[in-house]
């Protein structure tokens, strides 16, 4: 699994003209899956997430009970190394996927986060406003 983790003052995914989820001053996640991913490893990256240092005065969400907005993105295992179309053949099908995204989802709320989701499967219009700006990948 991935986790793009970004702070922002605000952030939210539209779809289909209606907001569906929104933060203020927390983190933007966007989660990608892969073939071998299970539910431990959702988990162990909610844990990795949460507790993330990347706050002001090297402070995590769980430290300022910042909220997160979690966005399934299976572009995350995008591959262009051989050419400018991107393969997407290392991100597990959404069959495979949907499960372990609520999965972290779960593992979060379960340690304590308000946490906000965009839609599966849906069309995403994701908005936010990067603070620092402070971006880090996570993988498993």
């Amino acid at each position: 699994m991935r986790a793009l983790v970004q702070t922002v003052s605000r952030a939210s995914v539209t779809v289909d003209d209606e907001i569906v989820g929104k933060i203020e001053d927390g983190l933007l996640v966007l989660v990608g899956v892969t073939h071998d991913d299970t539910a431990a490893k959702a988990a162990e990256l909610a844990r990795k997430t949460w507790e993330l240092r990347i706050l002001d005065g090297d402070r995590s969400a769980s430290d300022e009970d910042a909220p997160v907005l979690v966005v399934s993105q299976f572009t995350l295992y995008g591959d262009a190394r051989k050419g400018r179309r991107p393969t997407w053949n290392a991100a597990a099908p959404a069959e495979a996927a949907e499960p372990l995204i609520t999965e972290f989802v779960n593992a979060l709320r379960a340690r304590g986060a308000t946490v906000a989701t965009g839609r599966f499967r849906a069309h995403m219009l994701v908005e936010s406003v990067n603070v620092g700006p402070r971006t880090v990948l996570l993988e498993l």
